[in-house]
């Protein structure tokens, strides 16, 4: 038997320095890892353990960053440990500010490099996918999933966009699986038929993959006292938004539609960022006080959270692709009591009905297909 093709991986992660005139960068990235760390456990020892360095390398790369700035980056007091500066603090939140709002892109890049270096690999395949494309709006049970898939070595090509590009995507066949997002109740129907502009019940189908809470983020301590979306409109409240065409946008914009309540009397409106994680991080800076996004990046950087609203997240598909082995394994691994397991330890997540296939006349029996194109929600 010949060997098996090795899976091709690429990780893309990002990096930033800072320099002082013509001096050698600083050595950024372990600086910014013991900030965090120093952060995270109030400890200049732990911090430098978990990072893998010594005591004293540490100190001393602490010590030369502080030389630079001309200003301290640590503050220590009996009993209270090691705390940052407010000029560390800006230091760590800008690293995780960057973080927040850069890795899916990267990571959709780097699936996106993985193929084209399959492509000239000239790996024999039999016929059928060969590789599974998946165009979703960002999700953390996606990202869970992307996990599973690759401990099997299933070839996947993500990229992250909205949930109307994907579907889109879809519908040219420029894609096999594309993710959206539907909050159930009161704007269920209005924005499924705006999905379903691109999805056709003869050809498309549905497969559950998670539900999800989304609410208002709010600084820690909520020191405005938000308590609902009458409250953004606050004098000196500064708000962070999605961006133009994400699926929470929409949802927002039709919640703030319903309550008669003008975008533009919300101070930040056009502030936005490509994440529910850039959002949380956004706000853990203190760039903003309230943004818009999913419980779990709220729990991620230790924010308030004021639940909104409950959605459910599909992966639209063709049908004839049911049958095709890859995608049959993708499939399965939804099905997989350890991917549900996954999903529900998510906060504000659940697994209710992760892997169930539905038609789309069956995933939303009280709206009429025959007028999803009288449909007048705007890409927003």
């Amino acid at each position: 038997m010949g060997r098996r093709a090795a899976m091709l991986k690429v990780h893309i992660r990002p990096h930033w320095e800072i320099r002082f005139n013509a001096d050698p960068p600083l050595d950024t990235a372990t600086l910014l890892a013991l900030l965090l760390g120093i952060h995270d456990s109030g400890s200049i020892a732990d911090a430098a353990r978990n990072v893998g360095l010594s005591y004293r390398y540490a100190w001393g790369v602490l010590r030369e960053a502080e030389a630079l700035f001309g200003e301290p980056l640590l503050e220590t007091g009996r009993g209270r440990g090691t705390r940052l500066t407010p000029l560390a603090e800006k230091l760590a939140w800008a690293d995780r500010r960057i973080a927040a709002r850069l890795s899916p892109t990267l990571d959709s890049l780097a699936s996106e490099l993985e193929s084209e270096l399959d492509k000239v690999r000239s790996v024999k395949r039999g016929a059928g996918l060969h590789t599974v494309r998946i165009d979703a709006s960002h999700g953390f049970a996606v990202a869970a999933l992307t996990g599973f898939l690759e401990k099997i070595e299933l070839p996947v090509e993500l990229r992250y966009r909205t949930s109307t590009d994907a579907v889109a995507a879809l519908a040219r066949r420029e894609c096999d699986l594309a993710g959206f997002h539907v909050p159930q109740g009161e704007f269920e129907a209005r924005a499924a038929r705006w999905y379903l502009r691109w999805l056709d019940p003869q050809r498309h189908c549905l497969v559950h993959i998670a539900g999800r809470e989304q609410g208002l983020l709010v600084a820690p301590g909520n020191p405005f006292g938000i308590a609902g979306l009458d409250d953004l409109v606050q004098p000196g409240l500064r708000f962070v938004n999605r961006q133009a065409g994400s699926g929470t946008r929409m949802l927002l914009e039709m919640m703030l539609e319903a309550r008669g309540i003008a975008p533009d009397a919300i101070q930040g409106w056009n502030n936005a960022e490509l994440t529910h994680s850039a959002v949380a991080a956004y706000i853990a800076s203190g760039m903003a006080d309230v943004g818009i996004g999913m419980r779990i990046a709220a729990e991620q950087f230790k924010l308030g959270f004021i639940p909104l609203a409950h959605e459910r997240y599909f992966f639209a598909l063709h049908t004839d692709a049911l049958e095709d082995p890859l995608m049959a394994r993708l499939l399965g691994v939804l099905r997989e009591p350890d991917y549900h397991r996954r999903v529900a330890a998510l906060p504000g997540y659940n697994a209710f009905h992760t892997g169930r296939i539905e038609a789309l006349d069956e995933a939303f029996p009280a709206i009429s297909l025959n007028d999803k194109d009288n449909e007048t929600t705007h890409d927003s």
